[in-house]
């Protein structure tokens, strides 16, 4: 297939690429240093490696020519890792909140959202501003969560995570905005969005880094035992 005729799509299509090499270096850097707290290592890695699939596919799609229908179907898996991804991203926060245990609950919760803007998305024609409304809701959340963690000390790297949570919010603007920059190769505001999404991933995945051996590890909840006394 023959490369799509426009400048902008195709740096957009060049950082989605970079985009998921990065997701995949961070991935492997977690693995490497994964503490003894694996649960928390394999769902941050399950969240990058859906970032990575969906940056993948968007590459594709943005470099491409291509007949509609396959156009559509690389936007459907494409749709529903975000969809995911979003859910994880803040049954992660909640855990390096309240544990495992409370963020487990959040599952079922967050398996009917996910559906919900799966539905909404394939409703509206597949408008891509269902999901950046549905990701800044659910990002705002979580930066709630790592803003209390930072005041209350809890969590080591949790200021580095509120940072990167905000750089992906200031990322969401720009993609929702029209704007654009040619410094040597042109970029709209996909491509943009592109590049803080980057930098904000980087900073993410050193933020998690940090608080690896730090974050509850709380995974069943037991009641406190009595010891009985003697008759």
């Amino acid at each position: 297939m023959p490369l799509i005729n426009s400048p902008t799509e195709l740096t957009t299509s060049a950082t989605d690429a970079l985009l998921a090499i990065e997701c995949t270096i961070i991935i492997t850097a977690l693995l490497r240093s994964a503490t003894t707290n694996r649960w928390r290592t394999n769902l941050w890695c399950s969240i990058f490696g859906l970032l990575a699939i969906a940056s993948f596919l968007g590459a594709l799609i943005h470099a491409l020519e291509m007949p509609k229908s396959m156009r559509i179907a690389l936007w459907t898996p494409l749709y529903l890792s975000l969809g995911i991804l979003v859910v994880l991203f803040i049954v992660g926060a909640v855990a390096d909140w309240r544990g495992r245990v409370a963020a487990m609950r959040l599952v079922p919760w967050g398996i009917g959202v996910s559906a919900a803007f799966f539905g909404l998305t394939a409703l509206l024609g597949g408008n891509f501003i269902v999901f950046i409304i549905y990701a800044a809701t659910i990002m705002l959340s979580a930066l709630a969560i790592y803003t209390f963690l930072v005041a209350t000390h809890r969590l080591k790297g949790a200021a580095v995570v509120a940072l990167a949570i905000l750089l992906n919010l200031a990322g969401t603007a720009v993609q929702a905005s029209n704007i654009s920059l040619h410094p040597i190769v042109p970029f709209d505001h996909n491509g943009l969005f592109h590049l803080v999404q980057m930098l904000s991933t980087a900073i993410l995945g050193w933020g998690l880094h940090l608080g690896m051996g730090s974050a509850p590890r709380r995974e069943f909840e037991t009641s406190p035992i009595v010891p009985h006394s003697s008759p």
